[in-house]
């Protein structure tokens, strides 16, 4: 595997395992959790998760852009350190807009999110110091940088490279996954039943 098939591999197994996080966490709060210190799976992935937890600023007018370019889900949006509880969707908001009882205030602003946009409500809030927000960040590109030896071999450089920016304990997990690609890469038939045999048993084991 070139190192340039090693990077898009890598990229590819990182975003499978972070996309993942999301589906786990929805299950595991709908099952018992003990509340052992290493072992409550929820707080675990929780953990997994805090790798690519951010909090952005926005800029412009309102609606405001935000200045974040690495948005991968939109969490919790705060007027002055103030949790906007009322998310609007494009098709209930005219309803919102139009009825006096549920007319947004100062007091209850409401939000619309769309094609990176914020749309407060009401248009009078204009400071984009008073709307912050959390995220989670898109998982960086794995990048193994290199340089080429004298003998044509690959020489490691760490001063362009990336690393994986999942928790440590997703050492195994990215390892079997990416020989399973590299099965693929080579033809190997053998390498790729093997590795997603392991990938498999760590998935139930993990559920279990």
């Amino acid at each position: 595997m070139t190192p340039d098939e090693f990077n898009k591999v890598a990229t590819q197994v990182q975003l499978n395992i972070f996309e993942k996080y999301e589906d786990d966490l929805n299950q595991m709060y709908r099952v018992p959790q003990n509340d052992t210190e290493y072992a409550n799976r929820v707080k675990n992935i929780e953990e997994n998760l805090q790798f690519f937890q951010r909090t952005g600023t926005i800029a412009g007018a309102n609606p405001f852009t935000l200045v974040p370019t690495d948005i991968y889900r939109l969490g919790t949006v705060m007027y002055k350190s103030v949790e906007l509880t009322q998310y609007a969707q494009r098709n209930e908001l005219m309803q919102i807009l139009k009825s006096p009882l549920t007319q947004p205030t100062a007091t209850f602003p409401i939000y619309l999110y769309e094609n990176n946009q914020l749309f407060v409500y009401p248009t009078s809030i204009i400071t984009p110091s008073d709307v912050t927000f959390s995220y989670l960040k898109t998982p960086a590109d794995v990048v193994w940088g290199y340089s080429i030896g004298a003998l044509g071999q690959f020489l490691y450089a760490s001063g362009t490279s990336t690393n994986f920016e999942l928790n440590i304990s997703e050492q195994t997990n990215v390892i079997t996954r990416i020989l399973a690609y590299a099965g693929v890469i080579i033809n190997d038939p053998t390498i790729i039943q093997v590795a997603q045999a392991e990938t498999q048993q760590e998935e139930q084991n993990s559920k279990m």
